[in-house]
């Protein structure tokens, strides 16, 4: 049987409650739902990017990818990405950072999408990002 890991990377902070950042079992890596906050540092408690949509997005899509890499897998290898935005009045500027994003990256072919409204993420936080991965 293969051997489930906890993925947690080093610009990460220990997560709040009893969850991974990330986890790998076989070729499948699971990413948990992310927040746009800054690296972490030791002794400060997470610090959003920013108030904007486009700096906690783009801050988000960097922790998501971070957990990818922690695994050993990269945006080539994700199947699902999910989007949980706070807002519904958000989703024509979710798009175009989105598409200029992966764009960027070089995607090819870009992973199956969805996005939602969600109301739940702490005061000040806009997005939420979790990615299915799988690798060859």
């Amino acid at each position: 049987m293969t051997e489930k890991t906890a993925l947690t990377p080093k610009t990460h902070s220990t997560p709040p409650a009893r969850f991974s950042h990330g986890v790998r079992k076989g070729n499948i890596l699971q990413v948990a739902g992310q927040v746009g906050f800054l690296p972490a540092e030791e002794g400060k408690p997470p610090t959003p990017a920013g108030p904007t949509l486009r700096e906690q997005t783009l801050q988000t899509l960097a922790n998501v990818q971070a957990v990818l890499e922690e695994g050993g897998a990269s945006w080539e290898d994700a199947m699902m990405i999910r989007v949980y935005l706070t807002d519904v009045d958000h989703f024509a500027e979710m798009n175009q950072i989105y598409n200029a994003y992966f764009e960027e990256q070089g995607l090819t072919q870009p992973p199956a999408a969805r996005t939602t409204v969600y109301v739940g993420l702490p005061a000040g936080l806009l997005v939420e990002i979790d990615a299915l991965a799988v690798l060859d």
